[in-house]
This record gives C-alpha cells, sequence and structure tokens, in this order.
C-alpha cells in the first residue's frame, strides 16, 4: 500500500560552491522546507538578488521508511535546474522550476545515505523563464516527498503526474467518465478497482477489471458550475493482488461543458458565465514563493471576497494546493508556462517539457479552461522560430487535451494582423492604456477594432492595471503612483471591459503586489505596485472594492482615500463603492444627500473646513473616515523618487507653454514640438526619425500607430525616463532642464 512520507525537516543549505558533497557539512545553515534563498534580496530592489547554484544536504535512514518495494523522490517545486545525488551519485538532472518531478532512490540505498540536492537559478538560454518582469526566486519552494510502493504501483515516472486520467463527458442529464489508469509494473491476475463517489462518499459508479481504462456511467450527474456551484466527484483506483490493496491513488474531478463564443463569451454548462477576475503570483512578502498551506488559503479567500470568478495563474505552474482550491471555490482557471517575454531559439525543448508536464500533472481539475502558450513572447517580432514553437506547442495541447483550448498573452504593441495570433484558439491582450501611456478611454475601443477586425476570434484582456501606494492626491495624473488615479484607473477599465459581452475573459494584472527585484518605480524598490491588494496581504487597496462593488453579491459599503487625511480644497471630492443601490454620506453627522449609481460608484462634494468625520451609510451598513483642512499640500502624501535625475514638481511651469510634465500627444500637435522631439529621437529610440518612423526596442513606429498613441499619454518626463531605460540612454538633469526650457518657449495649441 503506498505511503508518502512527507521529507521537509531537517535540511543544511549553502550558497557557497563546492563539490557534490558525501558527508553532513560542517557550518551550513539549518532550514526546513519549503525554502528560498531570495526571500529578501529578490525582493528589496537593485536587480542584484542571489543567482546561482545552492546545495540542500539531507541523510536518508532506510530503515526510518516504510517497508516498500520502491522508494521516489518527489520534489513538487525546485527553482529553476536542479540535479540529485545519492552518497555522491549523479541520479537526475530537471529543466524547470514550477512543477512536480520524481527520481527513482530505490536501487541506490545502502542503508544511510547522504541525500544532496543542487538547485541552480542562474540565467541561461535553455530554460525558462530569462526575462521577465519578477523574481526568478531559487530554492526548493515546496513540499518534498518520499512516495513508498509496490513494485506494482500507479506510474510515477511520467512527467510527475498523478497516475490517472478521467475525462467526463456529459450526454443529456448523464456522464460518461472515462478513467485511464497508468500502472508501472502490473502483474497477470492483478486487477483494477475504480470507484466514483460524491463528496459525502456515497459510490454511484463502480467497475473491477484487468483494463486500464474504463467508462463509468453518472446518472443524473451533477454540474461542476463554477462558483454558483463546484461541485466535485472523486475518481478512485485500487489495484490489486485478490483481495490484497497494493496501491491506490485518488482524483477529485467536476462534470462540465463549456465554450468560448466569439460574440458571447464563456458559456459555461449552455450558460453565459463572464469571466471577470484577476491575475496572480504566487510570491508573498518575506517568503517569495516558499509559500505555506495557509498563505494559499487566505490568497484564494481574497480572490473569492473581491467576486472574481477567473483567475490567470501566471507566469508558471503554481502548486496543486492551489489548483485544488480554484476547484474547490470554482474558480475559472488559464494556466501556462513561462515561456515568456524573450524566445530563446535554445529553449524550445524547455517549453514542450514544462507544457507536458503542465497539462499531465493538471489534467484532471475542472477549474482550467485554457493552456496558455506564452506571454509577450512577441515583444521582439515574429521571427519563423518562434511561430514554430507555438505550432508544435498548440499541436501538442490539443493532442494531449482534447477537453480544453489554447491561448497567449499578447503584448500590447502585437499588431492586430500578426500571424502568431492565428494559432491558439482564443486571443487575449496584455494593455495598460491610462498607465504605460495612451489614454484610458482607449481600451474600450481597441477592443472593438479587435473584435470588428477578427469577428470569429474570441478576444479577452489578459493584463491591465496600474501601480499604487500610500501616496495620495485630490488631482490624480497618470504615473502619479497614487492610489486615488489607480481607484480613477480601475472605475473607467471596469465600465469598458465589463459591458463588452464578447470578451471572453478579463485579468486585472495583479491580485497582489509581487517581487520584481529590477523595478526601482514608486518609491519603493524591487516590487511591482499593480495589485489590488499589498504584497503582505495586510491592506486592500480601495480598487479592490471597485471590483467587489460589481462582482460581489456580498453586502458592503466602502469610504475611499482613508489613508488621505489631509486636504488643501476648500470642496473635496469624496467617492464611495458599494453593491447596494443607494449611499447616503454624512459629514459630522449631518447628511450630505442620498445618492444612487449604476455603475457603482457613488460621488460626493464635501465641504472641507476643519476636522471632518465622514459615514458612508447604505442600509444597516456604514463605513468611517476623517479628512481634515490644512492650508499647504501635506507632502507626505507625495511621492519624491528615490534617485530620481528630477521629480515633476520641481519642473519650472510657464502657464500657456509646454513643459515636461506635459502629454507628449500635446507636444507633437505643435510644429516646434515635433520638431523638438524628432531632434531628440536620435539619442532616445537609436536612430531617430526615418522615412516617417522611428525604432525603439526592435519596434518600427509610425506616427499613427498605435504604439505612438500610447506614448502620447506619457508626459515627456515619463517618456524619456522609460524610453531612455529601454534603450539604456540615461538623461542628465542638466539637460532635462535644457529641454524644459525649450519647451517653455513653445506655446501650447488650444
Amino acid at each position: 500500500m503506498r505511503q508518502i512520507v512527507n521529507f521537509n525537516a531537517n535540511w543544511l543549505f549553502s550558497k557557497e560552491t563546492c563539490d557534490t558533497p558525501v558527508s553532513l557539512p560542517a557550518g551550513w545553515e539549518a532550514i526546513s522546507l519549503p525554502h528560498s534563498w531570495n526571500a529578501q534580496d529578490g525582493q528589496d530592489g537593485g536587480n542584484d538578488y542571489h543567482r546561482g547554484a545552492c546545495w540542500y544536504v539531507k541523510t536518508v535512514e532506510k530503515a526510518d521508511l516504510p517497508a516498500a518495494d520502491r522508494y521516489y523522490l518527489e520534489l513538487q517545486g525546485a527553482n529553476s535546474s536542479a540535479d540529485v545525488y545519492l552518497a555522491g551519485k549523479h541520479l537526475a538532472h530537471h529543466d524547470g522550476g514550477y512543477s512536480t518531478w520524481r527520481v527513482d532512490l530505490t536501487d541506490h540505498l545502502t542503508g544511510s545515505d547522504l541525500l544532496a540536492v543542487k538547485v541552480d537559478n542562474s540565467p541561461n538560454e535553455t530554460v525558462y523563464p530569462q526575462m521577465a518582469d519578477f523574481t526568478f526566486y531559487g530554492g526548493i519552494y515546496r513540499d518534498v516527498n518520499i512516495v513508498c510502493v509496490n513494485e506494482s504501483h500507479f506510474d510515477l515516472d511520467y512527467f510527475g503526474g498523478p497516475g490517472l486520467k478521467v475525462t467526463p463527458e456529459i450526454v443529456e442529464k448523464d456522464a460518461k467518465v472515462e478513467i485511464e489508469a497508468y500502472v508501472t509494473g502490473m502483474k497477470d491476475g492483478q486487477q483494477l478497482r475504480y470507484t466514483i463517489c460524491t463528496p459525502c462518499g456515497c459510490e454511484v459508479a463502480a467497475a473491477t477489471t484487468a483494463d486500464t481504462k474504463v467508462v463509468l456511467d453518472i446518472a443524473d450527474v451533477h454540474l461542476w458550475h463554477g462558483r454558483k456551484d463546484p461541485y466535485l466527484y472523486t475518481a478512485k483506483i485500487d489495484l490489486l493482488d485478490g483481495e490484497t490493496v497494493l496501491d491506490n491513488i485518488s482524483t477529485r474531478f467536476g462534470c462540465r461543458t463549456f465554450r468560448i463564443d466569439p460574440n458571447n463569451g464563456f458559456i459555461l454548462n449552455g450558460e453565459e458565465y463572464p469571466l471577470r477576475g484577476v491575475s496572480r503570483h504566487q510570491d508573498r512578502w518575506g517568503f517569495g514563493n516558499a509559500l505555506l498551506p495557509e498563505h494559499h488559503r487566505e490568497d484564494i479567500e481574497l480572490i473569492c471576497e473581491v467576486g472574481a470568478t477567473t483567475i490567470r495563474l501566471a507566469h508558471y505552474q503554481h502548486a496543486q494546493y492551489f489548483y485544488d482550491l480554484c476547484d474547490e471555490k470554482g474558480l475559472v482557471i488559464w494556466a501556462e508556462i513561462p515561456y515568456i517575454s524573450k524566445h530563446m531559439p535554445t529553449g524550445r525543448e524547455n517549453t514542450i517539457s514544462q507544457m507536458k508536464e503542465l497539462i499531465v500533472q493538471n489534467y484532471n481539475h475542472p477549474s482550467i479552461v485554457v493552456w496558455g502558450l506564452s506571454n509577450e513572447i512577441g515583444i521582439g517580432g515574429g521571427a519563423e522560430d518562434l511561430l514554430e514553437n507555438h505550432r508544435i506547442l498548440n499541436d501538442m495541447c490539443h493532442e494531449m487535451d482534447k477537453t480544453r483550448l489554447t491561448t497567449i498573452a499578447a503584448v500590447s504593441m502585437c499588431k492586430m494582423d500578426d500571424p502568431y495570433l492565428q494559432i491558439p484558439d482564443v486571443v487575449s491582450y496584455n494593455h495598460y492604456f491610462g498607465w504605460y501611456g495612451g489614454e484610458v478611454s482607449m481600451n474600450g475601443p481597441w477592443f472593438d477594432k479587435f473584435h470588428e477586425t477578427h469577428p470569429n476570434i474570441p478576444i479577452g484582456c489578459s493584463e491591465y492595471g496600474c501601480e499604487a501606494l500610500n501616496w495620495h492626491t485630490s488631482d490624480p495624473m497618470q504615473g502619479d503612483y497614487t492610489e486615488e488615479y489607480q481607484s480613477y484607473y480601475h472605475e473607467e477599465l471596469i465600465k469598458q471591459l465589463f459591458t463588452r459581452k464578447f470578451m471572453w475573459a478579463t485579468h486585472v494584472w495583479n491580485m497582489f503586489d509581487f517581487g520584481a527585484d529590477a523595478r526601482s518605480e514608486g518609491g519603493e524598490n524591487g516590487q511591482n505596485h499593480k495589485g489590488l491588494v499589498t504584497f503582505d496581504r495586510s491592506y486592500k487597496k480601495d480598487s479592490f472594492y471597485a471590483y467587489k462593488a460589481w462582482l460581489s453579491d456580498d453586502p458592503f459599503v466602502h469610504l475611499c482615500s482613508k489613508r488621505y487625511i489631509d486636504r488643501v480644497e476648500d470642496v473635496t471630492k469624496v467617492t464611495v463603492y458599494s453593491n447596494q443601490p443607494e449611499v447616503e454620506l454624512f459629514a459630522n453627522g449631518v447628511s450630505l444627500g442620498k445618492k444612487t449609481a449604476e455603475d457603482h460608484f457613488f460621488k460626493f462634494d464635501v465641504p472641507n473646513v476643519g476636522e471632518t468625520k465622514l459615514e458612508a451609510v447604505a442600509g444597516d451598513l456604514r463605513d468611517e473616515s476623517t479628512i481634515r483642512k490644512v492650508d499647504t499640500f501635506n507632502e507626505e502624501y507625495r511621492l519624491k523618487e528615490e534617485g530620481a535625475v528630477i521629480n515633476w514638481f520641481d519642473i519650472e511651469t510657464r502657464e500657456g507653454y509646454l513643459c515636461l510634465n506635459d502629454k507628449m500627444s500635446e507636444v507633437l500637435k505643435t510644429f516646434r514640438g515635433k520638431l523638438l522631439f524628432a531632434g531628440l529621437a536620435k539619442k532616445m529610440l537609436g536612430g531617430g526619425k526615418k522615412g516617417g518612423k522611428v525604432k525603439a526596442a526592435g519596434f518600427e513606429i509610425k506616427p499613427d500607430s498605435g504604439m505612438m498613441q500610447m506614448m502620447g499619454g506619457f508626459t515627456v518626463l515619463r517618456l524619456f525616463t522609460l524610453m531612455g531605460g529601454m534603450a539604456n540612454v540615461k538623461f542628465t538633469k542638466e539637460e532635462l532642464l535644457d529641454i524644459n526650457k525649450k519647451l517653455n518657449k513653445i506655446r501650447k495649441k488650444k
């Protein structure tokens, strides 16, 4: 009978370069798993976190293990490449840091043996990911087990899979459930006992046979129906020798149908079921990727609280425990491999192996509906090798899994007629109009244009968002990192995206702030702050409640900008989010009136005198905050970028004339502004203007292109900072002030 021994405790760890240990080293750090050596330095900025080969060692005492014929070491996540040694002998190598893999130790155990695992997250050109906006945490950051089995056992060698594959087919009110078992060492006379049970353990179908594939019928099947009814059956298989159970395995599964319609979006069990949700990175402040079960549970509860119906699990395979939680809660899932940003011709085999592991290990999860082939991989253009890689992955997904669809997340600058958009079944785009350039208002019309251009391709939005920290203003602007601008941005995106039913899915980037050690934005380095919730999960930003107002049925009322107390204006704007039909706002006990809001965003003008206690009331629900009148703006609320050459509020302005704080679109409206920009393009974009277009980071940018429209939404200062960084060109403070002087001489066009 199978026994699984957790092997997380009592390891020794070292970052030091050394030969393969053959005995317990002295002076190494004592740790328990899960563990990451980048839990701190991968989140503090500077892009200097340790990337290299590190060692984990532990003694395996065979006498302490249950009696068995075979012993498998199971590693559920070691990033990104790893080698396993026993008593100094090399047993296995694995590339890919996010999936389960196993090593047969049996023939090498002698009694007391040193197990050594070398884990390496060094840069290389064969293992994905290598270029992406998140930290590649090194470590054995998920559980390690010893799986003890009979000589005849369910397979443990095939791409880390569970040993069984369950494929339900709905036939009117019933289901035909194909169950396939993968068995190693099965002998004559041995049989397999298959059973299907309800959540309460009641058996609804069974068969005993020597066949490794059966079809069992469920009469009057109870469907898995997302958040509304996430009903799960359990399939069990016993490997029998007479009456003796040699091995047994089980998996939960759901019976459901789905399709994705280019006009009506996601259809679950024949009903329209809008997929509106979030993306998730798995890391956490102070832990990196080394999460505990309670961390996963907290994440899923927060995602459910916001009312999401879908999660894009980016940009790699997540923990099996989290997929299980998604099944239980009824979240519809996009699962993907880390084929991201930079196409590596030498990395094709790794994309194939990671996709095989993703599908084999996760096939039985009813929550998963699409396999993601890649993310923003077309960032450098659609070379033939890239296209071939996608065709191989797409065909392989359909061959391995005939029940699900494939998708990609295309970078915003990818043209609508790019050939790689024709490869997957459905498409999504990562758009940041209103944050990385462009205007917020551009998002909805862009998707309308795609839908009109490609009426038969289902289109979704796989990423959209903007960064917010504890900065505040009454006049939010693109790029100011305030909580108020993030709220405005998401209010507008919700109204634009959620009202277009043809969009098959929308995923906010991101549910949680996450580690990106190369980042130095927003005043707190080492993180991407686009989350609706902070990295430590302790604070729900106001935008969290904007989504809750649209997506959740749990009654609530929320006063925004609670951390923005000191205000200079005589009348200040106050926003309340609620999913209730009417909200009344009180200032020091005096009603400022009742309001209704079809968009769930209630706006009030509030007199700002002295100190005012605000109370928002919706039925029996209440929320409170305080504002205070001050004469000068509280500089504690304003971002001062650490290490910035110049901050936007230090720039001299002249009424009616241009400056560095104006948007590029305003500059390019003027003839003199166009001339000035053309002169700067050579330094900033590498080659300047030629034939009516400029070139940046591999993209040719025509004046009327979407890329130029995006650039038009940047302030001149922000564009120079970001694009200068892309081209590795830095402007000095003196150069920027000189440009500002020239802009100050150009009158704005009315």
